[in-house]
């Protein structure tokens, strides 16, 4: 049985205690930053590179994808050697792999450093099996949406701050920067994380056969599904926004930057919802409540965009309340994965975050083909209200069966 941490023994940059939430904010912040920060860059790179849109793309994508293989391990070698040295050393990996995305002569060496990039995937996967590490249920849905509330400044600034760099000095300096921030957050996991994975015995292997038993289990996979389908809706934004913001809203990069952000103000008060109301509402509740929101959103801006009624305001402040509903949707889903096998919480993690990732990384794919055929705004808009409708439902089929069993 694993045993849980006192959370109130917290001390900041002490290695002796659980990391305080400063650490966490960092380290999730930097996950965040490093997957978005250059995309007002995209139209830019594709002629820098020489290429097409659609291969530019692939820097998104193919980053998603790798990260969804990469959360399948991390997960479990976390369980087996602990949070703190998986975090460390993939910190390290990450830096120099944003080195090698600056001197990359060609799209094809830059595309393989960014997948390698991926690598800080970790941040996420191992702050949420952090936190589980901690405090138990609800608990633990509360301080996620806490830590992802103090993080969502990042997305929102990130993409402005993006756009800044690129049209003053070009689009390597938004690489620079993730290093500068690296080193700063390899510091502060070294000086404030202390272990909180206790209890390791079993070896990798063993952790591995335990994905069995988790995908056996229909409340995991509802879970994993609520999660994938609504993080999904931002995905798309991720792969298809860049375009639509230069190519049919005609936006500079440092405009379409500053319009970049906007998920990120719905979800930092999504996330507050969620920490400030999860306890006393219920995981299930909070993601029902959040898909539906986002569910409806989407289909108005559908609407909206078949009328011909959509402008960069129209779409950029509907496009809010993606992040409003995620940030109500995703800290639950999230707690919801890790609680069918507390002790094997990075696994969970793990896995339900390469499940996650992974259909976004197809979803952000999708939306670049799709976009590529013409349409304006409306085959994203279409694809964003599908996703989050695909999440409802997987909700949904979750209470229908928590209230069948009476649990």
């Amino acid at each position: 049985m694993k045993q849980q941490i006192d959370a109130s023994t917290v001390r900041f940059l002490s290695r002796t205690t659980p990391p305080h939430i400063v650490t966490l904010v960092m380290v999730t912040g930097l996950s965040a930053l490093a997957m978005n920060i250059f995309l007002p860059s995209l139209p830019g790179m594709t002629a820098w590179f020489d290429t097409d849109y659609r291969v530019m793309q692939l820097s998104v994508s193919l980053y998603l994808g790798f990260s969804a293989l990469l959360q399948v391990v991390i997960g479990p070698i976390s369980d087996r050697f602990g949070r703190r040295p998986v975090l460390l050393w993939s910190i390290v990996l990450f830096l120099i792999a944003t080195l090698g995305t600056i001197f990359a002569p060609t799209v094809g060496i830059f595309l393989v450093f960014r997948m390698l990039q991926a690598v800080i995937a970790a941040g996420m996967v191992l702050s949420r099996a952090v936190i589980r590490d901690m405090v138990p249920g609800e608990q633990a849905a509360s301080m996620i949406g806490y830590v992802t509330m103090g993080m969502s400044l990042v997305p929102m600034i990130g993409p402005a701050i993006g756009g800044v760099l690129d049209e003053t000095f070009g689009w390597q300096a938004n690489f620079v920067l993730l290093i500068v921030l690296g080193f700063a957050v390899l510091w502060l996991i070294w000086a404030d994380l202390g272990e909180t994975a206790t209890g390791r015995a079993a070896r990798f292997a063993d952790q591995v056969r335990n994905y069995p038993e988790l995908l056996a289990s229909p409340r995991f996979w509802g879970y994993c599904l609520a999660a994938a389908f609504s993080s999904g809706a931002f995905f798309a934004y991720l792969g298809g926004a860049p375009y639509v913001g230069t190519e049919v809203f005609h936006m500079s990069p440092g405009v379409l930057g500053a319009y970049f952000g906007a998920p990120a103000i719905g979800y930092g008060i999504g996330n507050f919802v969620s920490g400030r109301f999860s306890v006393a509402i219920g995981l299930n509740r909070m993601i029902l409540f959040g898909t539906a929101f986002t569910t409806a959103c989407m289909g108005l801006l559908t609407l909206l965009d078949v009328l011909g009624l959509t402008g960069p305001g129209v779409f950029f402040g509907l496009i809010v309340t993606v992040g409003l509903g995620n940030g109500m949707a995703l800290p639950n889903a999230n707690a919801g994965m890790l609680s069918v096998r507390p002790e094997l919480a990075g696994t969970a993690s793990g896995l339900g975050g390469a499940m996650m990732i992974g259909g976004g990384a197809g979803l952000s794919a999708l939306a670049g083909w799709a976009l590529g055929f013409g349409g304006g705004a409306l085959p994203l808009a279409l694809l964003m209200f599908l996703s989050s409708l695909f999440a409802f439902v997987s909700i949904l089929l979750v209470i229908r069966r928590t209230r069948r069993l009476g649990l």
